[in-house]
């Protein structure tokens, strides 16, 4: 990783600019950002190492667990020669395609799914080209091969990607591995991008200098704590800065007109002009901008609650679930022991929840409170810890004590994978309320009952129950109205490292 930008201070100014106060803000000059950035270049070859490494490793060990009984030796020297090239020809093809889909586009690496959806893509597309030449041209490929191969270099690219973008994230934290940018709007939009883009430091932008449209009072204009630019001199001075990307925060006087001309003032420089959606809490790959002269669409695919999508990823529950319960049985065992000698009461915890559309089921779990939890529970409303229609406390004295490590783990929910398998949750979705917290749902938060809770979903990666009530309902909805398979592998894999690291869970 580079160190091109150094560390930013916690209002978001480079260390060049910390003698900048908010009263002499509007008359400092915007910084000149570094004349190459080279940690773009870096990371891009890093992941495309990573990628290479792991796409030989899966292949390889496909190799060895298919030929176990010989090692990597197939029954001929010839069988050899042919795995040895089916392997390579695999393994370029796969780099191949990750390459044509864009998985490594600098826009696309660490935020959102559309990474993860694109390193999806071509390794279907790898083996679904595969598997049409090897029907046309009447290649016997191990099956077995296949089935190792395909699941694990998935997985692995997956993970890849994930450990890359959290060091990213890591860098980007302390203001290394960002891009400069200048905002234009009107103060109130400038501020309000200024502050997410703060916020929001995976996304790797950050404010170095502001641009006001329109009329504003000076009041507004001293409260944003950036560099000014007129708008005559935008395109001159991002060009001499080197500032890497202009945001437009909201409507401009001029309309479109002006943006067209500021896109032509800023061609032939290495800035992106970059458009902030008044579109909220839409995932990308439902918008889709649709170009017409003169009049360009933008089109946002509506949610859908059933079809095609919805029955793959029923089967993608069943298979994952009933794997998953056949894997882990011996510790299901364990722990159903451990909970009957260590507390008097059912091994099994089994509530009463809502499902999709309102319907109510059975919700199992590992009992990890004394058996008369329920009716201990009038006695500690008062320390409830939530701030809406959950009850939450830390240090639940109900808690047993095996309960205590069953629930620091997420293992008390193991048994919800029956759950799973027989419909009545899915592995992703929102989280399973009691009925009467639904009772007190207002109108908008009923949203959350439109798809099936899940045993995990992005509220647990994503804070469990640190987070607030506005929060969880907030990324419940999110997940509802923009969920895709790629998203739920990706959050599966994220639950993973949530629950060994216990973020949140009491």
């Amino acid at each position: 990783m580079s160190t091109e930008a150094e560390p930013i201070a916690r209002l978001g100014r480079l260390p060049g600019e910390r003698l900048l106060g908010r009263a002499s803000a509007a008359g400092a000059r915007v910084v000149a950002q570094p004349r190459r950035l080279g940690w773009r270049r870096r990371l891009v070859a890093a992941l495309s190492i990573t990628d290479a490494a792991l796409v030989l490793i899966a292949l390889l060990v496909a190799q060895l667990l298919r030929f176990q009984t010989t090692g990597f030796r197939a029954s001929t020297p010839q069988a050899d020669l042919a795995y040895l090239t089916l392997t390579s020809a695999i393994a370029v093809g796969w780099l191949v395609a990750l390459s044509a889909t864009r998985s490594r586009m600098l826009r696309n690496i660490g935020t959102g799914m559309v990474e993860y959806q694109r390193v999806v893509n071509a390794t279907f597309l790898t083996f679904g080209t595969l598997a049409a030449v090897a029907f046309l041209f009447q290649i016997d490929i191990a099956r077995g091969y296949l089935a190792v191969a395909f699941p694990l270099g998935l997985v692995l690219l997956l993970i890849g990607r994930m450990i890359w973008r959290g060091a990213l994230h890591r860098m980007r934290r302390v203001g290394r591995c960002t891009t400069g940018a200048i905002i234009v709007g009107r103060p109130d939009d400038v501020a309000r991008v200024a502050d997410e883009l703060r916020r929001q430091y995976r996304v790797g932008y950050r404010a170095i200098g502001a641009t006001y449209a329109g009329p504003a009072r000076s009041a507004k204009r001293a409260a944003i704590d950036l560099p000014t630019v007129e708008f005559k001199d935008l395109a001159a001075t991002s060009k001499r800065t080197r500032t890497r990307a202009v945001i437009i925060a909201g409507d401009l006087p001029g309309g479109n007109a002006t943006i067209r001309r500021l896109g032509w003032d800023l061609e032939n420089s290495n800035t992106e002009l970059i458009l902030v959606s008044r579109l909220t809490d839409v995932a990308g790959p439902r918008i889709h901008l649709r170009p017409i002269n003169g009049l360009p669409m933008v089109h946002v695919d509506l949610p859908q609650y059933s079809g095609v999508a919805h029955a793959v990823k029923r089967v993608f529950d069943v298979v994952v679930a009933g794997g998953i319960l056949l894997l882990l049985l011996p510790l299901i065992a364990g722990i159903a022991m451990s909970v009957r000698l260590t507390s008097v009461g059912p091994v099994l915890f089994r509530q009463e929840r809502v499902g999709v559309g309102g319907s109510r089921f059975t919700m199992l779990k590992f009992r990890s409170m004394v058996i008369d939890a329920e009716a201990r529970l009038a006695a500690l409303q008062s320390r409830n810890e939530s701030d809406g229609v959950l009850f939450k406390v830390r240090n639940d004295p109900r808690i047993t004590p095996i309960g205590r490590t069953l629930r620091r783990y997420s293992l008390d929910e193991l048994p919800q994978l029956w759950n799973v398998l027989v419909g009545d949750m899915s592995l992703v979705g929102p989280r399973p309320p009691l009925p009467a917290e639904v009772d007190r749902y207002e109108e908008d938060v009923n949203r959350r009952l439109l798809t099936k809770p899940g045993i995990t979903g992005l509220w647990q990666v994503s804070g469990r129950s640190n987070l607030t009530w506005d929060e969880s309902v907030k990324i419940d909805l999110y997940y509802v109205e923009n969920w895709s398979l790629t998203g739920d592998i990706v959050i599966l894999l994220k639950t993973a490292r949530a629950v060994v690291g216990s973020t949140g869970a009491y």
